[in-house]
This record gives C-alpha cells, structure tokens and sequence, in this order.
C-alpha cells in the first residue's frame, strides 16, 4: 500500500501540470481519439482506465451511452470533473479509484479505454486478466502506448534517459517500461485477446495503437 501512495502523490503532483506537458504530444493524443471513434457506438458502456484530466472521456462522451472514467489521482479526478462540467458534459461518472474495485462486475463493459498507461503499471498481464474479465463477450480492449525501445528522435532519447535515473533513485516513484510494440502484441495475445487493428503513431516517438477483442 505504501508504493500505491507514493504513486498517488507522484499523480497528484503532476496533475498540476499535466495538461500543459502534454501538449507536445498531442498529435498522438488527438490521432488516438480519431481511431478509437471509428469502433464506438451510440449504446456502448465505457471505461476509460487511467483517465487522467479526462480530455479523451471527454472527447468521445457524445458518441457512446456513457463512461466510467477512473484514475489513482484524486487531483486529476477534481480537474477532469471541472472540464466536463465546463462542456456541459453530463454522461461521464468520475471515480477516484483502480481497475481492481470490486464495484466494477464481470462483463459490464463494451469498451475499455487504456490509453498511455500500460508501462507503467506494476503487473500489466494481471491488468490485461481484469480487463478481459470486465468486457462483455466480444468487448473491445482499446490502448496507445508508447514504445520506449522502438523509433524515438534523439531529445525524446535524452528524456527518456532523464526519466530512467530518476526512477532509478526513486524521484518518480513508477515503473516505467521500456517496450517495444512486438512486447504489446505478445501481452495482447497471452490475455487471450484477438488482435483487430494496430497502428504505429509517430512524433518524437513511437506509440502504438491497438483494437483487441475479447
């Protein structure tokens, strides 16, 4: 419990910033979202795992029944709740919480959003079980997820270098992967997904897009 309350802290730190140092990246943000449009519907129940300030829950509200969108942070819950508001946005349900809450039951969901989050989770094959677990037969597992051993522009380099020390002497208190997209596509399969689409989304870096279902 002590390691998930230095990453709440670290969460709730960064949620002060988050918006802004996300910017840079939102090419692959926003050409996320396009691709994840195209296998929504109007009756879908959502989750967005990992939400952060809920921009992406957000973005995709007016085409789907609604969503469930959960975060660790309390912080990045407070700022997406405000957002939504501000929208107008009123089929989006906030919670301050993880995949692993006993109120979220077996085969609830039609689609479950992880979006930049798989390499840092503690044990994402457990995950990828709690995600097979929720979807409804024939659900879809939707992430982006950057790829930190494929295709980067030397500053990303330099970054990721950066970012690798300090989780090494514990300033950022997560683990954060260094994968490839072949790493995602054996993680996908070994949950016993079947594998629908994928895309390589490249600015500075490697993210790789993937539309499995259970």
């Amino acid at each position: 419990m002590k390691k998930m309350s230095k990453s709440v802290v670290f969460w709730d730190k960064a949620s002060e910033n988050y918006d802004k140092t996300e910017e840079r990246f939102e090419y692959i943000h926003s050409k996320s979202r396009e691709l994840t449009k195209k296998y929504l519907n109007s009756s879908n129940i959502v989750m967005d795992y990992g939400c952060g300030t809920g921009t992406t829950s957000r973005e995709i509200a007016n085409q789907v029944k609604e969503i469930h969108a959960i975060d660790i942070s309390s912080k990045m819950i407070e700022i997406a709740k405000e957002k939504a508001v501000n929208k107008k946005v009123e089929n989006i349900h906030f919670a301050q919480t993880d995949i692993f809450d006993k109120r979220y039951k077996k085969e609830s969901f039609d689609v479950i959003l992880a979006f930049n989050m798989l390499h840092t989770v503690a044990g994402p094959q457990v995950v990828l079980q709690r995600i097979y677990e929720l979807l409804k037969p024939e659900g879809l597992f939707i992430s982006v997820t950057p790829c930190l051993r494929d295709k980067m522009s030397f500053m990303v380099n330099i970054q990721i270098q950066l970012v690798r020390v300090l989780c090494k002497i514990g300033v950022i208190p997560i683990p954060i992967r260094r994968l490839k997209s072949s790493e995602l596509d054996d993680l996908i399969a070994n949950g016993n997904f079947q594998t629908m689409d994928t895309e390589k989304i490249y600015k500075g870096a490697s993210s790789y897009f993937v539309v499995a279902k259970k």
